[in-house]
Parts: C-alpha cells; structure tokens; sequence
C-alpha cells in the first residue's frame, strides 16, 4: 500500500518523508487554507521535497473553470495530480486532462458507482471518503470492498486512494481489503508506529544492557 500524506505543512511532510514514509501528498482547499500559505507557493515547495504525486485540488465548480484552474496548477511541477470533485463537470474534466496526459485524482466520493464512473473518466486516483461514510452511520469499509471488487472484475487501472482516514484501524483494514494507497494525516501515519509491546520490550532491553557496561563502539 503507498501512503501518501494528508497536509500541506511542509515541516510535518519532510520528517515523514526522511522517514521514507511518504509515497506521495494530498493538499485540498481547507488544507492550504490552514497552511495560510499561497497555494502556488505550497504546493510548488511540498512537490520538490517529495518525489510522488501531490494532489493539488480546482476550486471551480463548472467545466471551463476547473480546466483553466488545472492548467495553471499543472505548470507548478510534473508530479501535480490535478484534484477534481465527483460531479458530471468534475468527470468531463478528469477524462481531458488525463488525455493530455496529467495524473488525476477524482474526490469526494461516496458510492461505488460514483467511483465506477470515476474509473472509466480515466482517473488515476479515486478518493473514497471513509471517515465521513461512518460518521452518517454506514460502514466506510464496505465501499473499499466494493470498489475493489469493480476495479478487478473489469481490469480497470483506477487506484483505490483511501482519504478521511481517522485511525490507525481504517488503515489497516483499507490495506487489508486492498485499497491501493491510503492518505494519512500526519499524527495517524506516526501512530502506526506504536505498540504498548514495542516500548516494553525496548525498555527490557535498555535496562539489561546498562547493567552489562558494555558499549557499541
């Protein structure tokens, strides 16, 4: 599974990111919103720190404006992927930018025949929103699984990007039914890192090895 991150702090992308953590990033409007940066400058910044796509979002709403916003933000690096809404203007617009040969990342997707039309536009990435699917009391997984089977019967090269990503369990459990990349905010991707155990046995192994004087070079 590639994890890419979910910020547009560019402190919290590059310790992420010397982890060698850090397969790609996604920004969205609210995100740049809160970095309180130009969108321009951020996103031109986060794509020379990482190597993968960085999600870079159109705030048009209609067919010519997400156009015109795609081709200023495809300009800032080669690794932009041009994010577009789920809607019929947001689809016509990810099938002409995909044909010029750009990544796309289709958002705010909620149903499984929304990410079927998602895949045959063409859309590199597709962002299923689990945490906000449980949040109305469904089960965000089930469209993970459901997507999954679609994608594989018809060979369709759509990646499954898990997005509203809230615990280290949504994690776990896209992976385990096979989302191809998940995008993590910053202080979930370093708790996956934690185990109770792990800091135990750490600890065990310190205090022994104090006792024994002994010293590593």
């Amino acid at each position: 599974m590639k994890f890419f991150v979910d910020t547009a702090e560019i402190t919290e992308i590059r310790e992420l990111n010397d982890a060698g953590l850090v397969d790609g990033v996604t920004t969205n409007p609210s995100l740049i919103a809160k970095s309180g940066r130009d969108i321009v400058e951020v996103t031109k910044e986060i794509c020379a720190l990482v190597d993968g796509p960085v999600s870079a979002e159109v705030t048009a709403v209609d067919y010519a404006g997400m156009m015109r916003e795609a081709a200023v933000l495809a300009k800032i690096a080669d690794n932009v992927c041009i994010k577009l809404p789920l809607t019929l203007d947001g689809l016509k617009a990810c099938k002409a930018i995909v044909s010029d040969g750009r990544q796309t990342n289709v958002t705010l997707c909620f149903s499984a025949n929304q990410a079927l039309l998602a895949a045959k536009a063409g859309a590199t990435f597709v962002s299923p929103f689990i945490g906000r699917i449980d949040d109305i009391g469904w089960d965000g997984m089930d469209l993970i699984g459901e997507m999954r089977r679609i994608y594989d019967n018809y060979g369709f090269a759509t990646q499954i990007l898990a997005a509203s990503i809230r615990t280290v369990n949504h994690v776990k459990d896209a992976a385990l039914i096979g989302a191809d990349a998940a995008t993590i905010p910053p202080g979930v991707l370093r708790q996956l890192v934690k185990h109770p155990l792990t800091d135990k046995g750490l600890d065990s192994f310190l205090a022994d090895w104090a006792r024994s004087g002994q010293k590593i070079g």
